[in-house]
């Protein structure tokens, strides 16, 4: 490995590495991604470059390394970007705390977790494809049908470290494929395969240039996918700092509510307060919900 491949990514404590690690472990795919104690692995298509990286997390700093396969010097500041908003190492945490030091809820919340930011996707369509799958199921059910998509559709990646070594499908890979006994009902896998040919045929884009609100408004229109999953899409496949999925079961049934919960129209009222962090203070509620 040379100087070339390895990076160094700086980020504002505090930040905290757990989260992420939790976040991830939960949600890895079996042949794309795999995690260490210290070290989150997986591989990538950009365009028309596949590869591989590596993050570690270093104790004493304040600090990742950033380690790539070769591959990837073609596309290295993409790459180092999306690898920062992966791990959300460019927010500035003390302008998030002054926002919410003033709601009893977030604050406290934020006193016992200073250090908790936003995990986010690196692939927009790998976690749109997440979000379609995980309707109406559990995390741990969403990642089994999605790496058997991965099983089944993703190309091998050749000179990858050893568990990585099976690409994410392409968006016409999913649109054109055999998806019977994929274990999702008949309605989500056409709602899947008629947004996999969406993008595939350049029909859909999936970006926020425009803002996030247009991204999930355009999302909304598509049969089968309803406003959880758009929000969902946005904060978790470009890390949009307010969108809020505030029907989320997580959200709602957050401990903080108490025994009876929150419904979501009144979240959503409640959370007026907290823009344009909305998606942060999401995160702190599915950490209160997690029993954290």
């Amino acid at each position: 490995m040379t100087d070339t491949n390895l990076l160094q990514l700086l980020y504002q404590a505090p930040w905290d590495w757990q989260q992420f690690h939790a976040h991830f472990r939960l949600r890895a795919i079996a042949g794309q991604e795999c995690l260490g104690e210290r070290d989150y692995c997986r591989n990538f298509r950009l365009g028309d470059v596949t590869g591989w990286f590596r993050v570690t997390a270093l104790p004493d700093q304040h600090a990742l390394t950033l380690e790539h396969s070769t591959s990837a010097i073609a596309c290295q500041p993409v790459l180092v970007q999306r690898v920062r908003r992966m791990f959300d190492l460019d927010v500035d945490p003390a302008l998030i705390a002054a926002h919410f030091a003033a709601d009893q809820h977030l604050a406290a919340m934020l006193a016992r977790n200073p250090g908790l930011r936003l995990p986010t996707a690196f692939d927009a369509f790998e976690q749109a494809v997440r979000a379609i799958v995980g309707q109406q199921v559990t995390v741990k059910a969403a990642v089994t049908i999605t790496g058997r998509l991965v099983d089944r559709l993703g190309e091998p990646l050749v000179d990858a470290p050893a568990g990585i070594d099976r690409l994410f499908p392409t968006p016409e890979a999913i649109a054109a494929a055999n998806l019977d006994g994929i274990g999702m009902p008949g309605k989500r896998v056409q709602t899947l395969q008629h947004f996999a040919a969406q993008i595939a045929s350049g029909a859909l884009h999936l970006d926020i240039s425009a803002g996030a609100s247009e991204l999930i408004e355009r999302l909304c229109a598509l049969p089968g996918i309803g406003p959880w999953t758009a929000e969902y899409i946005a904060l978790r496949a470009f890390g949009d700092a307010d969108a809020f999925p505030a029907s989320d079961l997580g959200l709602l049934k957050a401990p903080i509510w108490g025994p009876t919960g929150i419904t979501a129209r009144q979240l959503q009222l409640h959370a007026e307060a907290w823009r344009p962090w909305r998606a942060y203070a999401a995160a702190h509620l599915w950490h209160n919900y997690s029993g954290g």
